[in-house]
């Protein structure tokens, strides 16, 4: 897979008004553990912030540090190309914005289009972001995803299941990847059960 030279994320953090938001959920709380034998949890979907802290009264500031860290996490670990026709043909038109690079260039990402909120047994929290795709040759075209590719169902849901590794840190990435190669580390992970192979374009 084609790559170019790596990316100073630091330049990355000091650009403007990061995420643009399609109008799609932001938000995702976890609720209880379904069944002994399955990790996995019922998450309910909202639209947007403000339907995060009507969901969750008093957690106001929680919602919005999750938020601040799920757009982060996307920084460090979501999908990035070279040019903007790459993107778009993973992502689809008016879904990918570009970010200031060194030596005055700009790499493309998709948009993050919400991300999950989790509460923890200990009373805290945990906040991971996720993407859509409006590109019908994508794999992910009109479902939930995260930032390595795994895929959560549709994003006209309101309620998803996930286990506790969809909160977890994803690797940094700090190549770009060629058109089509999102739709290719999907493709890996549901070939080796979840599992990105080597030849992924994180790293």
């Amino acid at each position: 897979m084609k790559r170019t030279q790596s990316i100073d994320l630091g330049v990355m953090r000091k650009a403007p008004k990061l995420f643009a938001f399609r109008p799609l959920a932001l938000a995702v709380t976890a609720g209880t553990l379904i069944g002994c034998s399955d990790d996995r949890q019922e998450a309910q979907v909202y639209r947007s912030v403000d339907d995060c802290i009507s969901g969750n009264p008093g957690q106001t500031e929680q919602c919005e540090i999750a938020y601040k860290q799920a757009e982060q996490e996307a920084i460090k670990s979501g999908p990035k190309y070279s040019n903007l026709r790459a993107c778009v043909e993973d992502f689809g038109a008016n879904n990918c914005q570009s970010f200031p690079v060194q030596n005055n260039q700009s790499i493309f990402m998709p948009l993050m289009a919400g991300y999950m909120f989790g509460s923890m047994m200990n009373s805290g929290f945990r906040s991971a972001p996720l993407y859509t795709s409006y590109s019908r040759r994508s794999p992910a075209y009109g479902k939930w995803t995260s930032t390595d590719g795994s895929l959560y169902g549709s994003a006209n849901s309101n309620k998803v299941r996930v286990n506790d590794k969809a909160f977890k840190p994803k690797p940094t990435v700090r190549r770009t990847m060629s058109r089509g190669g999102f739709g290719s580390t999907i493709a890996a992970k549901s070939s080796f059960g979840g599992r990105t192979s080597r030849s992924s374009w994180g790293g």
